[in-house]
């Protein structure tokens, strides 16, 4: 099977991810800057951390890529926020609708992935993005707050480690179904 699992990831926990799924899988992976070619490829697979509403790395990975017939995306986000709850993956959703084109978009199997944060290690673009919206958070009623927002209040400042390598079970069975099917 002509496949590859990519993957973007600033901090660590999108590598992690990637690296588990192809020891399960037998697919390479690589960073999504060392991406070959991907129109001959029937499956590629994306798993990219979330940074300001966008997957980093797809849209530079998916530039002047047109999915052809058979071809799959599955995409899977990995972000600090709960994906088990609705208004979570909603929020990500949206915000993917507007990083992809239509036809990509239409041709993509999702899938949402938590993952970790280690303040002391954020670049200082990050920290500064960090604190000013956990500052104007603090300006807000809490009742105000989305459930992302309470995560972030809650783990803000602090190192936490949500990756759970099980949770990659759905993407392995979605590979193989495309293997058998």
């Amino acid at each position: 099977m002509n496949a590859i699992i990519l993957y973007g990831s600033q901090y660590g926990s999108a590598r992690r991810y990637a690296e588990h799924l192809a020891q399960q899988t037998g697919i390479a992976a690589l960073r999504y800057q060392d991406a070959p070619p991907l129109a001959d490829l029937p499956l590629i697979v994306y798993l990219g951390g979330l940074y300001a509403g966008g997957v980093l790395g797809l849209r530079q990975t998916l530039r002047g890529f047109s999915p052809g017939p058979g071809q799959r995306l599955l995409l899977a986000t990995v972000g600090l926020a709960d994906p088990a709850m609705e208004e979570n993956r909603d929020h990500i959703r949206r915000a993917l609708q507007r990083q992809l084109p239509a036809g990509i978009w239409a041709q993509t199997r999702l899938f949402h992935l938590r993952g970790a944060m280690d303040y002391a290690r954020l670049t200082r673009l990050h920290r500064t993005m960090m604190a000013l919206l956990h500052r104007s958070l603090q300006k807000r009623p809490a009742q105000t707050w989305s459930e992302e927002d309470r995560a972030l209040m809650e783990t803000y400042g602090k190192r936490v480690d949500f990756v759970d390598l099980d949770a990659l079970r759905p993407l392995a069975a979605e590979i193989e179904r495309g293997r058998h099917g």
